[in-house]
Order: structure tokens, then C-alpha cells, then sequence
């Protein structure tokens, strides 16, 4: 029978290697916008590619290692390498442990050990058959200049644009809405979530790209997840992204948001759907969608009239840069 990865990660990775640290006594870690604050586990949460070699044949692998706090880590390996960057779409293999004395220790049939950024396999008590190495992906259009048609709602300098902005050092604190309103437009922001280990779901770096001030593109850690409508890149309540393309924490990510705004009539019923192509990280998570109504929690009804961008606060803090606007005619 050909061996599959199901021992590498379904069971988890063996014995990460982690630096000590004092634990928060509480079990509740404070989100961090820090990467020299955060707990030791972040180390070693990050996204590994390499190769694996089963019954002679070499297979692209990626791994997702998520920090979920007090020194529990979750892994995920996807065959072909990482989502958007080569993952053959078939269920990834997912596994965790709990870091003991520095160690992040499992009992499978495989070891696997992280060190120096280094994820090595090897079949138990044998021979190496992979190794992954820590990257930092960037998405192709981080720091991306705005064209000179552009609105720039937000560079750093001022928030102006901004209805109840607020500066963190040269950065976007959430919870704004823009004071111009817009119909249809292509937008671009780029977005830093907090790290939250010991929170779950909608309580983990929790926000919003509000089109109009109506339609939602969540913003979330969902990094390692299956990606859902109501985690990061869904179209909220309507339609989960294409592919789960969330970065880890503390690592800049973007949205490229192409917004066709809903068409309504004379008497003001509504003809046409709002419709949006998204781009996260730079890769087409919704491709010309239809968005039938406006999110739940929206600030601003359905109607013929134009709609701010609102990045919702959702009572974690989350941060944002170069945002720009190109209205459609």
C-alpha cells in the first residue's frame, strides 16, 4: 500500500521546538500588534514549503503551523504546497500537540521536528523523507502606488478621509468610515491582524471592508482554516472565498476590491445586484459576484444612493495602510 502523509499530520508535528516563556496565569492572552510581544509560540506559527518523497516520489508540500496559545499548536499539511501556491484542492491533513518543556510533542508513527525554521520528517526511527523550510509570503500587490485617477483615503499622514479616524504611529486604527461616498469603484487597502492565540472564530481579529457601507468582506485570522462566508475574504453570509488565502498574524495583507454597485429604478426598486470581484493577497477569491443584499450588522441600508467604505471595529484592534479609491464612471 503507498504511504500517505496521514501520519505526518492528521496525527501532527512531533516535537516542535519552541523558546520558554511565562505564561499569562490567566490563560488569556491580550491581542498583540508586536511581533516582540508575542508569546513564544509565534516562533514557530508560520508557512513551510518544501518537498516530501513517498515510495520514491517527490511531492511539493506546504504547511501551516497555527499558535492557538498556552502552548497548543496546530498544524496543517496541504499536498502540492501552499493554498494559492500550488495545493492540489483535496483535503489538507491537520494535526495538534501541546508544547511541554519547550517541545511540542506527539506520539505518531513519524517524526517531525521544527528548529531554526526547519521543518525535517522523517519515518519513525528511519531515514528523512522531507523538509520544509519558513517563508514570509508577500502579496504581489503590497505597497502597490495609487494611479493618478486615484482617491487616497489614507497614506500614512493624515485621516482626513476619515470619519473618527485615528493614527497608531503612521497607521489606520479600525472603526472609520470614509466621509465621501462612492458607487462603483475598485479599492485597495492593505490590512495587519492582530495576534490573538487563545481566541477562537469571530473573536480572533475581527473586522470588516464594508463596500458602500453595506456589503461585507470580512476581515479575520483565519489562517489555517477552511475558509468560510464569515471568516476572512467571505463575502459575509453569501459566499465563502475560492480559496482561504489568509496570512498569518502580524503579516501584511490586501484586498483588491473590484465594486459594482446595485442598480434600482425611477421608484427606487432595486433592478440589479451589487456585484464584486475580490482579490486577497493577489489571488481572485470572487470572481464578478452577485450580492443579493446587504450584510446583518451594515451601518448604511440598501439604497440608490452612494455608500461610504467602513472598516468596521469589532472590538479587536487591527490596523491599515495605503488605501486607495479609483472611481468607475
Amino acid at each position: 500500500m503507498r504511504r500517505t502523509l496521514s501520519w505526518c499530520l492528521a496525527g501532527g508535528l512531533a516535537i516542535l521546538s519552541v523558546m520558554s516563556i511565562d505564561r499569562n496565569c490567566s490563560g488569556q492572552d491580550k491581542a498583540v500588534l508586536d511581533p516582540n510581544k508575542a508569546d513564544a509560540d509565534f516562533a514557530v506559527q508560520g508557512e513551510y514549503v518544501g518537498e516530501i518523497t513517498l515510495d520514491g516520489i517527490k511531492t511539493k508540500l506546504g504547511i501551516q503551523v497555527v499558535a492557538k496559545g498556552e502552548g497548543k499548536i496546530v498544524g496543517i499539511a496541504y499536498m502540492g504546497g501552499l493554498p494559492g501556491d500550488g495545493w492540489d484542492g483535496k483535503a489538507p491533513h491537520r494535526g495538534e500537540g501541546d508544547v511541554k518543556d519547550g517541545l511540542l510533542d506527539f506520539t505518531e508513527d513519524a517524526e517531525v521536528k521544527a528548529k531554526d525554521g526547519v521543518i525535517t520528517i522523517h519515518e519513525n526511527g528511519g531515514s528523512l523523507i522531507g523538509e520544509c523550510k519558513k517563508l514570509t509570503r508577500n502579496s504581489p500587490t503590497l505597497g502597490e502606488k495609487p494611479p493618478a485617477e486615484a482617491i487616497v483615503l489614507f497614506d500614512g499622514k493624515s485621516t482626513d478621509q476619515f470619519i473618527k479616524g485615528q493614527l497608531d504611529g503612521d497607521l489606520l486604527v479600525q472603526g472609520v468610515s470614509s466621509k465621501q461616498n462612492f458607487r462603483s469603484f475598485t479599492l485597495h487597502l492593505e490590512f495587519l491582524l492582530s495576534y490573538m492565540p487563545t481566541e477562537k472564530g469571530q473573536r480572533r481579529a475581527n473586522s470588516g471592508c464594508y463596500c458602500q457601507g453595506r456589503y461585507e468582506v470580512q476581515i479575520l485570522d483565519s489562517f489555517g482554516l477552511s475558509g468560510e462566508n464569515n471568516e476572512c475574504g467571505g463575502i459575509y453570509g453569501i459566499k465563502k472565498p475560492d480559496v482561504n488565502m489568509c496570512f498569518p498574524p502580524l503579516t501584511w495583507q490586501t484586498y483588491d476590491i473590484d465594486f459594482v454597485a446595485a442598480k434600482f429604478d425611477a421608484d427606487g426598486k432595486k433592478t440589479d445586484n451589487a456585484r464584486v470581484t475580490v482579490k486577497h493577497n493577489g489571488v481572485v477569491i470572487h470572481s464578478d459576484v452577485a450580492i443579493p443584499k446587504t450584510t446583518t450588522a451594515a451601518p448604511v441600508p440598501e439604497e440608490p444612493d452612494a455608500g461610504p467604505i467602513y472598516l468596521q471595529d469589532h472590538g479587536n484592534p487591527i490596523r491599515f495602510r495605503n488605501i486607495w479609491i479609483v472611481e468607475k464612471k
